[in-house]
C-alpha cells in the first residue's frame, strides 16, 4: 500500500436509511411475487399500519400506491430496458433486486420524481434490502436507464410495428403477446383500437359507488363526496381521486357500494329484462364478493321479489351476507356449488351467473394478473363456465331469463361458451340485450353486449340474456 492510500482517512460507514413509502412498495411487490397475491388486497392493511404507526401522511399514501400499481401495470415494458442494461438473462437476476430495478425504473420513466432523487432513493432501498454488494448492481443499472426518457427506450427496446406487430403493443403498452392477440380479436381489428384498449389497462380506473336503491341515492353520495354522476348507471357515483369510500356514511353501513359501473349495468339489465308471468324468485349463482348480489337484492325488494344469493366458497359467501346486511326484503345466501345445485329446477324466475373467468377485463385493477395468467388457464375455465351457465338454464323457469356474464372479452369465455351450451342444453334463445342498456354506445352488434375500458371507462363484462323456452 502507497503512502498516500495510508494516508487517506477512511470513509466512515453510513447506516442506510429506511424509506417508509420505499420499503412499502417493495414490500407490496414482494407479496405479489412471493405469494401470488393481488396488490389491491396488499396494499390497503399495509397503508393503514403505517398511517396507524404515524409514518405516512395522505401524500405519502398516494405515492406508494403510484409506485405499486404503476411498476406492476408497466413491468413488461421496464424489464425489456432492464434487460438492454444488463449483461444477463433477466430469469438470472434474482426477484428481489428485479423488484429494486422496477420500483426505480418506474420512478425514472413513469413519474416526476427528478433523477437523482429516484437514483439515489432506489439505491438506498437496495441498501436496506438487498446489502451494499446489490445496492451497486442497481445503482450501475439505474444509471444507465436514466440516460434516456420512456419514449426513447421504448423506441429502442420495441420491435417496429410492421415487422411484428403484436410484440411491439405487448412492449410498448406492457401486455403478453398472447393478451394484446386475444384482445385484438375480440375487438375485431384495427390498429387504433387495440392501442386505446391497451392503453385504457394502464390507467388508475376511478372508484365507483353504487347507491343500492331504496337504501340510499346518488344525491346521498354527491352530498358526501366530491364527485361526478356515472355515465350509464342511474345508481352510479364516480368518485373524485383521492376520496375515501369507507368514510361514506351510506358505504360504511352498506347502503351503498363499491361497483364498477360495467358490474352495476349486468345486474341492472338482468332485473329489467321482459318477462311473462311470476318475477318472484331471483338467483344469483356465483354470488362472491356480492357486488351484484347487492344491487340485485335491493332491486329485487322494491319488487316484493326474494334474492337467493349462492357462493361457492365459504369465505366468500360470508362476504355476501355482509353485502348484503341489511336489505329490506327477503333474501338468502348459501355456500353451494352452482354445478351442483341443491335448488329443484325451474325454481327461478330470473338468474344471473357471473362465472369464474380469467379476469382479462379488469386489468387495470389487478395489473398483475397479466402477467399470472397462461393461456392454457382458458381450457381450465371453459368446463366450468359451461356446466355453470348448463345448471342455470335448468334452474329457471320456461320464460325464465338467464345472465350470463364474465369479467372478460376473451371470445372462448363469452360468445363461444354461450354458442356451445346453447347447440347442447336446447329449449333457450338469446335475447336482445342491447334495449337494456339505453344510452350506452358501441356495445356491439347483439344479441349480446360487450363493455370495454376504452370506450366506456368500464371493465371489459360481457353480458348474454337468454330466455328458457321449453
Amino acid at each position: 500500500m502507497s503512502e498516500q492510500a495510508r494516508r487517506r482517512p477512511h470513509k466512515p460507514y453510513r447506516r442506510p436509511q429506511k424509506d417508509p413509502v420505499r420499503m412499502l412498495a417493495f414490500e407490496a411487490l414482494r407479496a405479489v411475487d412471493e405469494r401470488d397475491a393481488y396488490a389491491n388486497l396488499v396494499l390497503p392493511p399495509l397503508l393503514r399500519k403505517a398511517r396507524e404507526k404515524g409514518d405516512f401522511d395522505g401524500r405519502d399514501a398516494a405515492l406508494a400506491t403510484e409506485l405499486v400499481y404503476g411498476t406492476l401495470r408497466r413491468q413488461g415494458t421496464y424489464d425489456a430496458i432492464i434487460s438492454a442494461c444488463i449483461d444477463r438473462p433477466l430469469r438470472e437476476v434474482d426477484p428481489p433486486v428485479l423488484d429494486v430495478l422496477a420500483l426505480g425504473a418506474h420512478q425514472l420513466l413513469g413519474t416526476r420524481i427528478p433523477t437523482h432523487a429516484a437514483v439515489s432513493a432506489s439505491v438506498e432501498l437496495a441498501r436496506v434490502v438487498l446489502g451494499d454488494g446489490r445496492a451497486k448492481f442497481v445503482n450501475a443499472v439505474l444509471r444507465k436507464i436514466s440516460a434516456q426518457d420512456l419514449d426513447a427506450w421504448v423506441a429502442q427496446v420495441a420491435p417496429p410495428y410492421d415487422k411484428d406487430p403484436e410484440d411491439h403493443l405487448a412492449v410498448v403498452h406492457s401486455h403478453p403477446r398472447w393478451v394484446v392477440s386475444a384482445l385484438w380479436d375480440s375487438l375485431g381489428g384495427g390498429r387504433a383500437g387495440i392501442e386505446d384498449l391497451l392503453e385504457a389497462d394502464n390507467e388508475r380506473p376511478e372508484v365507483t359507488l353504487v347507491a343500492r336503491p331504496g337504501r340510499s341515492t346518488t344525491d346521498e353520495l354527491a352530498d358526501a363526496t366530491e364527485s361526478l354522476p356515472g355515465r350509464w348507471s342511474p345508481y352510479a357515483v364516480r368518485m373524485a381521486e383521492g376520496g375515501e369510500p369507507g368514510a361514506i356514511e351510506a358505504v360504511k353501513d352498506g347502503r351503498a357500494g363499491v361497483q364498477d359501473e360495467g358490474s352495476q349495468l349486468v345486474a341492472i339489465a338482468l332485473a329489467n329484462a321482459p318477462l311473462d308471468g311470476p318475477d318472484t324468485r331471483w338467483l344469483d349463482g356465483c354470488a362472491g364478493p356480492g357486488g351484484k348480489a347487492a344491487l340485485l337484492a335491493a332491486l329485487a325488494a322494491q319488487r316484493g321479489a326474494a334474492l337467493l344469493a349462492s357462493e361457492k366458497q365459504p369465505h366468500r359467501a360470508r362476504l355476501v351476507e355482509r353485502a348484503l346486511a341489511g336489505n329490506p326484503g327477503p333474501y338468502q345466501v348459501i355456500a353451494a356449488d352452482g354445478t351442483r345445485p341443491p335448488w329443484r329446477p325451474g325454481s327461478f324466475d330470473r338468474v344471473l351467473m357471473d362465472v369464474p373467468c380469467s379476469g382479462l377485463g379488469a386489468l387495470r385493477r389487478r395489473p398483475e394478473a397479466r402477467w399470472r395468467r397462461r393461456p392454457e388457464d382458458l381450457d381450465g375455465f371453459a368446463p366450468l363456465q359451461r356446466a355453470l351457465l348448463t345448471e342455470a338454464l335448468s334452474a329457471v323457469r320456461v320464460g325464465g331469463i338467464v345472465g350470463y356474464a364474465t369479467c372478460s372479452p376473451h371470445l372462448a369465455e363469452t360468445r363461444v361458451v354461450v354458442d356451445d351450451v346453447l347447440k347442447k342444453v336446447g329449449g333457450a334463445e338469446l335475447i336482445d340485450a342491447r334495449p337494456l342498456l339505453p344510452g350506452v354506445p358501441a356495445i356491439g352488434e347483439g344479441p349480446d353486449v360487450q363493455l370495454w375500458p376504452h370506450l366506456h371507462g368500464t371493465d371489459a363484462m360481457y353480458l348474454a340474456l337468454l330466455r328458457r323456452t321449453a
